[in-house]
C-alpha cells in the first residue's frame, strides 16, 4: 500500500475509486501481500518441511480461503463451520487440525466421517467421549493431546493462551496420564503433542521457552510423536511495534528436533493475512467537542471489533492526502451506540472534511471474522484486489437478508 500522486494505492488499484464504485465500509485485500506473507513464511522454515495449517478463525472469507489452497496450505479449525468451510474451500482433511476446548459430540462425528488429520483434545472428558464415538463407528481416530506450558507469550492478556491460569489444555500431570490412557486404547491413536501459548507474539524468546518445556516433557513419556503442532500465535507490526524474527524462531525449533523424527505443525493466520487488508470508511460528521474533534465515519466496531474488544490500535491513513495537517485531535468513531465504538485517537492529522475517506490499515486478520450485526447493521463488501484487477469475494449484506 502506498500513495502515488497523493492518492492511496493497493498494487495498481486506486482506493478513492473503489469507494466511490462499491461503497463504504468496505474491505480490501491485496493478493499479492498475501502471496509475499505466504511465501515469505514457507521460506523461513523451509527446511523443517512443516504443515502449514491456515487459522480460519482469522478470516473466514470462502474465496480468501480457496486463494490460501492453491498455494498447498492445509487449514486449522476450531468448529464445525470452520470444518465445513475449510472443506468446501478444496482443503484435502489429510491437512486439517482441528482445535478447541468444546467440541461437542456432534463436532466430533463430523470430524471423524470426515477423515481430517488430527483432533487436537484439550481434556480428559473430550478424549473419553472421542473414544467412545470411534468405538460406536468401529474407527481408529488420530489425535492430539494439547499441552498448557504455562508459558507467559508477552502478549495481551485477553489472547494469552499459554499460562496455567488460561482455559487452554492440559498440565503436565494430567498429559502423562492421558499419554497412558491413549496407549490403552484401541480406538484413539495418539499422533500429536498440540501446544498454542498466544497471539500477536512478536517476540521470539517466549517460543523458545516453550520448546526447552516440549523437550523435557518428550523425553519423560519417552513417546513417539508423529507431529509436533507449535499452534501460530506470530505477530505483526501493527504500529511500528518490531517483526517476530522468524530466524531465530526457526533455528530453535531446528535445535529442539535433533534426534527427533516429528513433523512440525504450524497454525498461521494473522501473519498470512493480517497486513492484507484496510477497511475503507466515509467520514459522516465531523462534531466539534472541548477538547477533540469527533471524526464520526460509517464503519463501527461491529466491521472491526478488536480496538472495542482488545483496545488495540490500527494505524488510519486518507485516502487522498493533503498537504495541510490539522491542529485539532481527531477521535474517530462509529455511529453504534456504545461508548468503546472507537478506533483511535490520531494528533496532527490532516485536515479532514465530511465525505473524506479514510482507510484503517491491517484489518485482514480478526476483522470480518469478529463482525457482527449489531445494531441490525449489513455486513460490509469484500474486495480482492490483484494489480488492477477488481474482484468482489464477497458481496454487502442487504438489510431484508438480517430482518
Amino acid at each position: 500500500m502506498r500513495f502515488l500522486n497523493s492518492k492511496l494505492k493497493i498494487e495498481n488499484t486506486i482506493l478513492q475509486n473503489i469507494a466511490k464504485k462499491y461503497g463504504t465500509p468496505a474491505y480490501c485485500y491485496s493478493y499479492k501481500q498475501l502471496r509475499e506473507n505466504i511465501n515469505d513464511f514457507k521460506k523461513n522454515f523451509k527446511s523443517i518441511s512443516p504443515l502449514i495449517c491456515f487459522a480460519i478463525k482469522s478470516n473466514t472469507n470462502l474465496n480468501l480461503i480457496k486463494e490460501i489452497k492453491k498455494f498447498g496450505l492445509g487449514a486449522d479449525v476450531v468448529s464445525m463451520g470452520e470444518l465445513m468451510l475449510a472443506l468446501k474451500a478444496g482443503i484435502s482433511p489429510k491437512k486439517i487440525v482441528f482445535s478447541g476446548v468444546g467440541k461437542t459430540s456432534k463436532e466430533i462425528n463430523f470430524a471423524i466421517d470426515k477423515n481430517i488429520l488430527l483432533i487436537n483434545s484439550e481434556s480428559k472428558s473430550e478424549i473419553i467421549e472421542i473414544d467412545k464415538i470411534a468405538k460406536i463407528k468401529k474407527k481408529q481416530v488420530n489425535i492430539g493431546i494439547r499441552l498448557n506450558p504455562n508459558t507467559d507469550a508477552k502478549t495481551l492478556s485477553q489472547i494469552s493462551t499459554g499460562k496455567k491460569d488460561n482455559k487452554f489444555g492440559v498440565n503436565d500431570k494430567t498429559f502423562f496420564e492421558l499419554v497412558r490412557y491413549c496407549k490403552n486404547s484401541k480406538n484413539i491413536n495418539l499422533k500429536c503433542l498440540s501446544v498454542h501459548i498466544g497471539s500477536q507474539i512478536l517476540d521470539h524468546k517466549p517460543y523458545e521457552k516453550m520448546l526447552r518445556i516440549l523437550d523435557k516433557i518428550i523425553k519423560k513419556t519417552q513417546y513417539k510423536f508423529d507431529f509436533i503442532d507449535l499452534g501460530g500465535g506470530m505477530g505483526i507490526p501493527y504500529n511500528n511495534d518490531k517483526k517476530l524474527n522468524y530466524k531465530k524462531y526457526h533455528s530453535a525449533i531446528k535445535k529442539f528436533l535433533k534426534n527427533k523424527k516429528s513433523q512440525i505443525i504450524f497454525e498461521p493466520g494473522r501473519s498470512i493475512v493480517g497486513n492484507t487488508g484496510v477497511l475503507i470508511s466515509k467520514v459522516i460528521y465531523i462534531k466539534e467537542s472541548y477538547k477533540k474533534n469527533f471524526v464520526i465515519i460509517d464503519a463501527a466496531m461491529n466491521d472491526l471489533m478488536r480496538p472495542a474488544l482488545y483496545g488495540a490500535v490500527h494505524r488510519i491513513l486518507p485516502l487522498l492526502k493533503r498537504g495541510k495537517k490539522s491542529k485539532k485531535i481527531y477521535e474517530f468513531v462509529g455511529p453504534i451506540c456504545e461508548s468503546t465504538d472507537k478506533f483511535t485517537t490520531i494528533k496532527n492529522f490532516q485536515e479532514l472534511k465530511e465525505k473524506d475517506f479514510i482507510a484503517i490499515c491491517d484489518v485482514g486478520a480478526y476483522g470480518i471474522s469478529l463482525s457482527s450485526n449489531y445494531n441490525l447493521r449489513p455486513k460490509p463488501i469484500e474486495i480482492l484486489i490483484n494489480g488492477s484487477k477488481i474482484r468482489v469475494v464477497k458481496k454487502r449484506q442487504k438489510h431484508h437478508e438480517i430482518i
